[in-house]
């Protein structure tokens, strides 16, 4: 019984150090340069729906339900998905637009976990010909459920979808 109370006592300890130590916050991002102007790329990109041809879980399910409210490229406007479990279900609102620099959205997944992150797309001229996109996003994770990302790397996982997206979105911008 005595090393039972220690087993248990070991046991919590090593859990709260994980707790303490595991991070709590993630912010993952990736860019390319495309070769159009500005103002072509930000209006492109600023419609969710245009998502559906570069983005790279449109194409772990190209058979997912979507629907919208609201009116695309505009603050306010939300895409809503229920998917396979690849990329499962949950909805993207825009919260804030500054016109040929900035797109952010929150993303409210509800399955396979739920889980809430900020999302945006930045654009800056390279030169009057070329465009830089940063594609990423950010999120926290309560404690004691911060633990996961001791096991789980955001970073690995979507950085290699965020690189697959750009590269199609670069394909189509500059195929246009």
């Amino acid at each position: 019984m005595y090393y039972a109370l220690w087993i248990i006592l070991g046991i919590i300890v090593i859990l709260i150090f994980l707790v303490i130590i595991a991070p709590v916050s993630y912010d993952v991002r990736r860019s390319i340069i495309i070769h159009r102007k500005l103002p072509e790329v930000f209006d492109y990109i600023k419609s969710i729906k245009n998502q559906d041809n570069w983005s790279p879980w449109k194409k772990k399910d190209p058979n997912m339900k979507q629907e919208f409210e609201g009116v695309d490229g505009e603050v306010g406007f939300i895409s809503r998905w229920e998917g396979n479990k690849d990329v499962g279900t949950g909805e993207q609102e825009i919260k804030k637009i500054v016109t040929n620099e900035r797109i952010e959205s929150e993303l409210r997944f509800f399955k396979p976990w739920k889980s809430q992150s900020d999302a945006y797309i930045h654009v800056e001229a390279i030169d009057n010909k070329s465009t830089r996109v940063i594609w990423g996003f950010s999120g926290k994770q309560k404690r004691p459920l911060n633990i996961f990302f001791l096991f789980f790397s955001m970073e690995k996982s979507v950085g290699k979808d965020f690189e697959e997206g750009l590269n199609d979105l670069k394909k189509i911008l500059e195929n246009q």
